[in-house]
């Protein structure tokens, strides 16, 4: 696995900016931090994906929930997590057809940050204390906490996608699209909530399904036809930016299959 980018000053020797008018110092700079890019450009960079699902059966969770085990928090050796959840809240009729229930996914997200950042606060903070660092420790637990990047509720699925803080900057063009399966073919209570954003030029595509069960004849070939009407149905318009992210250099994927 390649080590997440750190953040970096750039030192110049006084020998460069000895009779450097202002205008020729921010040109110079201007100038090394394209090679710079251009050069990053030209290199690969690895990162791991946590990508996991829990069907929760409609329960509410505990406050003192622990997820650590389940997010492997332990390795410390993800950055990027993704992580789809069915029936969070119960599929009766009042919460497919009524208002929308926030307070479910408000409350996984909050066991989901508190799970991934505790154990990171200690540990890279602690470090750095132990050698007198203040600073250090301050810039090193910042950049090593996970920020969430997005989140979406449809009806019970849940899907909500967290990053490195130091590596949120290159995740943008994020988006979202849901595609209810449920009743009537149209409703929430099934379907999908798909997520897509691109992390260092890369398209990314993640689906949380929740589909009909059963194990009859013909449970099957409906879930296979309700796969393929979400794969068909899923759509991501619009340039899905936010946070003053740059216009892509090509058209970004629409459809699930068309991501890298």
């Amino acid at each position: 696995m390649g080590e997440s980018p750190k953040l970096a000053q750039m030192i110049w020797p006084r020998s460069m900016v000895r009779g450097l008018q202002p205008q020729d110092f921010v040109s110079r700079f201007t100038a090394l931090e394209k090679n710079a890019m251009l050069e990053m450009q030209n290199k690969t960079v690895n990162y791991r994906v946590f990508a996991g699902t829990w069907n929760v059966g409609g329960v509410s969770p505990p406050d003192d929930l622990e997820l650590e085990d389940l997010l492997d928090t332990k390795a410390d050796s993800y950055d990027i997590y993704v992580l789809g959840f069915q029936e969070i809240v119960s599929l009766n009729a009042r919460n497919v057809l009524g208002p929308k229930k926030r307070s479910a996914s408000i409350k996984w997200n909050s066991l989901i940050g508190g799970a991934l950042n505790n154990r990171g606060r200690r540990q890279v903070g602690g470090e750095a204390m132990s050698r007198g660092r203040g600073d250090e420790a301050a810039l090193l637990q910042e950049q090593g906490m996970f920020r969430c990047v997005m989140s979406k509720q449809m009806v019970g699925i849940f899907v909500s996608v967290w990053a490195r803080s130091g590596l949120r900057r290159h995740v943008s063009h994020a988006a979202v699209s849901c595609v209810g399966a449920g009743v009537l073919g149209r409703l929430g209570n099934k379907g999908a909530v798909s997520v897509r954003f691109l992390l260092h030029g890369t398209s990314f595509c993640f689906v949380c399904c929740h589909l009909a069960s059963g194990s009859e004849g013909g449970d099957a070939l409906l879930r296979n036809a309700d796969a393929a009407s979400i794969l068909s149905r899923t759509s991501f318009n619009g340039q899905g930016g936010g946070g003053g992210a740059p216009p892509p250099e090509e058209p970004l994927p629409k459809k699930i299959l068309d991501h890298e």
